[in-house]
């Protein structure tokens, strides 16, 4: 019988000397959709992607891929993945068909089945036309659509994509988005690690959140959301201590549990336009005027705000490069 299943994690803790980077994760990802992995910087993405892949092994727990301990067969498991972490592993002093070739050859396809595959791929990441030339002269949208197209040279079940679109333009985001869209369309299943809240938003069947090493929420974006109120109401005060004195009236008046960012005041809302008419004569009475007034509905951005206490943003990768480190598929 063929496991629902695809990737698992049973209580995994990693630590580095005194760091506890994971703290005990139970992960659970049903076989052919986006999984979005979201936290914090330093919330244990990246290392929670390395002992998935074989990079490394965790202090304790276990993990299977499909089916397959990462620890007691690891190079089955590599030959059942793709990777693509946050750092290119495309070797720039090749061609981007010496690339994918090469990727084919180490993974040990026949020749007949690694030539044609990388045609099909250069040409279905766009880069047909730059396929014959040296990686160093790339963009690094170029070479991140590359490195992405490398993971999938062995047709790879599973697929890791450790901040996939992390430095593309916007269009090239889009494209990639289609491409991962086309993947689990045909049964492969995706671990998407990301600091995009829209790209968890519209790619990702259930994401986990983690902070401090933990799984603090999984579930469906949808119902993330829907937990957390349908309406948002963004209070911009003139400074912090008025921010402060906003927070809590509103605390002690209504029903709602506002949180307080700097001058900012957000209300999570099922009820939001009758909500914000009664904050604002609230604080009319107590003479506390917004600077500005936002009203929208609930994104992941919201959930992650109030989960973690910070905004998702473009902030550096939560682990180094491992030294020596191999892409997941090669011997």
């Amino acid at each position: 019988m063929v496991s629902s299943t695809a990737i698992s994690a049973q209580g995994l803790t990693k630590r580095f000397g005194s760091l506890t980077a994971l703290d005990g994760v139970d992960l659970a990802v049903p076989a052919g959709m986006v999984f979005g992995l979201l936290g914090p910087n330093g919330a244990g993405k990246t290392t929670a992607i390395r002992i998935l892949t074989t990079i490394l092994r965790p202090t304790a727990g276990r993990a299977e891929v499909l089916g397959h301990d990462v620890v007691r067969e690891p190079a089955v498991v590599r030959g059942l993945i793709g990777l693509a972490g946050q750092y290119a592993a495309v070797d720039p002093n090749l061609t981007g068909r010496e690339n994918l070739r090469l990727i084919g050859r180490l993974t040990r396809l026949p020749r007949r089945r690694f030539r044609p595959r990388a045609d099909e791929l250069l040409e279905r990441f766009g880069l047909a036309d730059a396929g014959d030339r040296t990686v160093r002269t790339y963009s690094g949208g170029m070479r991140r659509r590359l490195d992405v197209a490398a993971a999938l040279v062995p047709h790879p079940p599973v697929l890791f994509l450790d901040e996939p679109t992390t430095g593309l333009d916007p269009a090239s985001r889009l494209a990639l988005w289609e491409m991962i869209r086309e993947l689990v369309g045909t049964g492969t299943t995706v671990l998407l690690t990301t600091q995009y809240l829209e790209e968890a938003d519209r790619l990702a069947g259930r994401v986990a959140v983690i902070s401090a090493g933990r799984v603090i929420a999984d579930d469906e974006p949808a119902l993330l959301k829907e937990r957390l109120g349908n309406t948002v109401i963004e209070l911009r005060m003139p400074d912090e201590d008025r921010a402060r004195l906003a927070t809590g009236m509103i605390a002690q008046r209504f029903a709602h549990a506002p949180e307080q960012q700097d001058a900012v005041v957000r209300i999570a809302s099922r009820d939001g336009s009758r909500l914000l008419l009664d904050v604002l004569h609230l604080l009319d009475q107590h003479a506390l005027t917004p600077r500005s007034v936002t009203v929208h509905e609930s994104s992941l951005d919201d959930v992650f705000l109030a989960l973690t206490g910070h905004h998702a943003g473009n902030t550096p990768a939560d682990d180094p490069p491992p030294s020596g480190a191999r892409r997941a598929g090669s011997p």
